[in-house]
């Protein structure tokens, strides 16, 4: 008697072998051997085609999704020092007025807290501002002020490392558009720096009290997932690899790996030397997805993150419950032709995704063979 095999997965190959096999094959076919034609004229109750396909074999891990870990933003601690309005506020001190509600997101431009009712602008760049820049000054710092003001509309000066008198008069123009005296002049304390746009995490304190030290928590605005991946497994990934991220949902999608940090050993108090066991060495990695809209309303949520073990292009496939357990042992298919069926031995590849990898005599693309229902 041939029996179909009903599979779960491939590990339930491994596991049950052919002691699984649960359903009688098709058409009543008792003995003989494989590849004799069976006149059957139900045939199978469904067929399906041989495909040709790539077949991907995955890793499953445990990841973490997320606005990533937060930056806190701090007020200068330079001591104030009163503007031509006898306004402490451009030069460190003062009284917080405002802040966004956490969730916001601050663009370029724009302001992320208030101190004396004067904003603190954002800006882009790599660095926090650390002098008061005024015409002569030179260096990246004054660099990053031009370009964003280049970034933001401004012109008249040369965007370069040089602080010129065109550049003060586009200073100028930019502070008194967004509410601050005109001075022509910038100090820390009037803008905050970071690599893009920000998504406020947490206020560290309320407006009224005083602008010094921890004023906010901000992350960037794109949702991203963090793994601490196994290093044994780190043969896995490489940069800007593709991955399938599946949400608590069920939901599936493509994300890319986008770093891949150093690997780490993690702390469990116990020493090796001493007979403890040794520490765990992981590697952080960060995946983006593309499609944000298509991670819902999750902000933080356990993930599960699918890596490609293995890859065969162009190989030949059928689901894996179209094989068929045969009596002198092996595997074979119930190839439907000619009004008959006939079962074809066939050997097997790699199991993936529902599929397993086939060959055999007569066996190609569009090949129909028996399924179940």
């Amino acid at each position: 008697m041939r029996t179909r095999v009903v599979l779960a997965a491939i590990a339930a190959i491994a596991a049950v072998g052919v002691a699984g096999f649960a359903t009688e094959g098709f058409g009543g076919v008792g003995g003989g051997d494989a590849g004799a034609a069976t006149e059957t004229p139900e045939g199978p109750p469904a067929t399906a085609e041989v495909q040709t396909t790539t077949l991907t074999q995955t890793e499953e891990v445990t990841g973490s999704l997320g606005y990533g870990d937060p930056v806190t933003v701090e007020a200068p601690t330079a001591p104030a020092e009163p503007d031509a309005t006898g306004d402490s506020a451009g030069a460190g001190g003062g009284t917080v007025t405002w802040l966004p509600a956490p969730g916001s997101t601050v663009k370029r431009g724009e302001p992320l807290y208030t101190v004396n009712a004067r904003p603190v602008t954002l800006l882009y760049g790599e660095q926090p501002f650390y002098r008061t820049l005024e015409p002569g000054a030179e260096g990246t710092d004054v660099e990053l002020l031009e370009h964003n003001l280049v970034e933001l509309g401004y012109s008249g000066f040369t965007a370069d490392d040089e602080y010129t008198d065109a550049t003060a008069e586009a200073v100028w123009d930019w502070q008194e558009d967004v509410g601050r005296v005109a001075t022509g002049t910038v100090s820390p304390a009037e803008v905050a720096v970071t690599d893009g746009a920000v998504r406020v995490q947490q206020a560290h304190i309320a407006p009224g009290a005083p602008a010094t030290g921890p004023v906010l928590d901000v992350t960037g605005t794109q949702r991203r997932i963090h793994v601490d991946l196994d290093a044994e497994l780190e043969h896995l990934v490489a940069q800007d690899a593709e991955a399938e991220v599946e949400l608590p949902d069920g939901t599936r999608l493509d994300a890319v790996i986008a770093e891949i940090g150093a690997a780490t050993a993690e702390e469990t108090g116990q020493d090796a030397t001493q007979g403890g066991e040794a520490a765990p060495v992981t590697i952080p990695l960060t995946l983006s997805v593309a499609d944000q809209q298509a991670l819902g309303d999750y902000q933080a949520a356990p993930v599960t993150v699918r890596l490609a073990a293995e890859e065969r292009e162009d190989v030949l496939a059928v689901p894996v419950n179209a094989l068929v357990a045969l009596r002198e042992g092996g595997y074979g298919l119930e190839v439907v032709e000619g009004g008959g069926t006939e079962y074809v031995p066939v050997e097997t590849g790699m199991f993936a995704g529902g599929l397993v990898e086939v060959s055999g005599p007569g066996i190609e693309a569009g090949t129909v063979v028996g399924v179940p229902e």
